[in-house]
């Protein structure tokens, strides 16, 4: 018998919560094949096993917390003795923990919570008129997928699982709900009665690690900072002139589209150039000040908002930006975020305009100072040279820790973004 023992899973983080098992008691392992996924305070990332041979007893069950250096599961079939797994590097979503409370730290061993069938695949038969492919068996659900296809009252079989055995992953739910190819269980009667009373129902889903996390993080925001959000708008035509003119040159030269996001980011670079404060931090009674700029680029995830960092942002071009960003946002939609890309930060870039923001306060990422949110573009009516002209316009807000940015600062970081934006020549030109 071969321990699997909990791994170190990234600076200052000594547990985490078990989301799923992916191998249970019986089924066949490989070496460095993901046997259980394990929820920390950032992401949710995989352990792999040691060695090839059967899965053993699991020390755990699903909602348990863990600590790092803990035996978690035995393999069957390797060599004797403890083995430390290899330290993860593959992130995947976060799967809420099982709604039934259970004590923290147990070393019980528990049923597994769901079911991997080590028979040949058998050879998928085409529909027939109406017929629907079987559903994966409901224990084969992780429960966020599950509550998320109950929430939709979606047909399992009509969506394509991309997980570890052709699993259900939210990420795929959340795709077929948006491309529409998701089927509906049933349709609803025409003339149903309206539901009773005692039909009822409430039901208590226990919070992920990551979101836990983000909740205590925003809320530390608010006690710790004295925040203040200053807003400004821009005219977007500039910028989006120049995108129209360049995008397929840009596309074929660096083999990556251009977005508004880099546009941003470069004009982020110069106004923290201005406006250092922005970009420093308080730490007990001394302020921090830095010559480099590491922009968090807050993008969305099946488990919730994350904010993987563009390090030495001031530094890159804007075809490097644009790669960092495009990949940042495809690995955060798979859930493949390394805890690493997740550290640091010393200046936060957030787009609510992707869902349609037309306006907002963005809290901060402390312990960082000033956080920038941007907002939806729509046609507004504004003054040119004494005439009224439609313009695509876009509100800018930005939130600032008013302990360390004064008003003047804040107001002057704002203009700074607003004169590269509506100019971009000032971002060739450093100015």
């Amino acid at each position: 018998m071969t321990d699997v023992i909990i791994p170190a899973l990234g600076e200052s983080i000594t547990e985490a919560t078990v989301g799923q098992w992916l191998k249970n008691p019986g089924d066949k392992v490989a070496a460095d094949e993901p046997i259980v996924s394990l929820e920390t305070d950032k992401v949710a990332v995989e352990v792999p096993s040691p060695v090839a041979g059967v899965m053993g007893e699991q020390l755990f069950k699903v909602g348990d917390t863990v600590a790092v250096g803990a035996m978690i599961a035995r393999i069957d079939g390797g060599e004797g003795g403890a083995v430390t797994a290899p330290t993860p590097a593959v992130v995947k979503e976060a799967a809420p923990a099982a709604a039934a409370s259970a004590p923290a730290k147990t070393a019980a061993p528990a049923e597994p919570t769901s079911h991997i069938d080590d028979t040949p695949p058998t050879k998928p038969v085409p529909e027939v008129g109406n017929a629907v492919p079987a559903a994966p068996a409901p224990d084969a659900i992780a429960p966020a997928v599950r509550k998320l296809l109950g929430d939709y009252n979606l047909e399992p079989a009509s969506i394509t699982g991309t997980g570890l055995d052709g699993r259900l992953t939210k990420g795929d739910v959340l795709a077929a709900i948006e491309a529409g190819t998701a089927k509906v269980i049933g349709a609803p009667a025409a003339a149903a009665p309206a539901p009773a009373a005692a039909e009822r129902r409430e039901e208590r889903v226990r919070m992920t690690r990551l979101r836990q996390t983000i909740a205590r993080r925003l809320k530390e925001a608010q006690d710790t900072a004295a925040m203040l959000t200053t807003f400004n708008d821009v005219d977007m035509t500039a910028v989006m002139a120049a995108r129209a003119r360049y995008k397929d040159l840009f596309e074929k030269k660096h083999g990556v589209r251009l977005g508004f996001m880099s546009f941003f980011a470069k004009a982020v670079v110069l106004a923290l150039r201005d406006v250092p404060a922005v970009n420093a931090a308080i730490e007990g009674d001394e302020i921090v000040y830095r010559d480099y700029a590491d922009l968090g680029i807050a993008a969305s995830s099946p488990g919730g908002l994350v904010v993987p960092v563009l390090r030495n942002a001031d530094k890159l071009s804007f075809a490097e930006t644009e790669k960092a960003i495009g990949d940042f946002g495809k690995r955060a939609q798979a859930g493949k975020l390394a805890i690493a890309d997740l550290q640091g930060g010393t200046f936060t870039i957030t787009n609510g305009g992707v869902f349609g923001s037309l306006m907002s306060t963005p809290i901060l990422n402390t312990p960082q100072s000033g956080v920038l949110g941007m907002h939806r573009i729509e046609e507004r009516p504004v003054v040119r040279d004494g005439q009224i002209v439609a313009r695509p316009m876009m509100y800018l807000a930005l939130s600032y820790d008013h302990r360390l940015v004064d008003g003047r600062e804040a107001v002057t970081f704002l203009v700074r973004v607003k004169e590269a934006i509506e100019d971009p020549a000032r971002l060739l030109l450093d100015m």
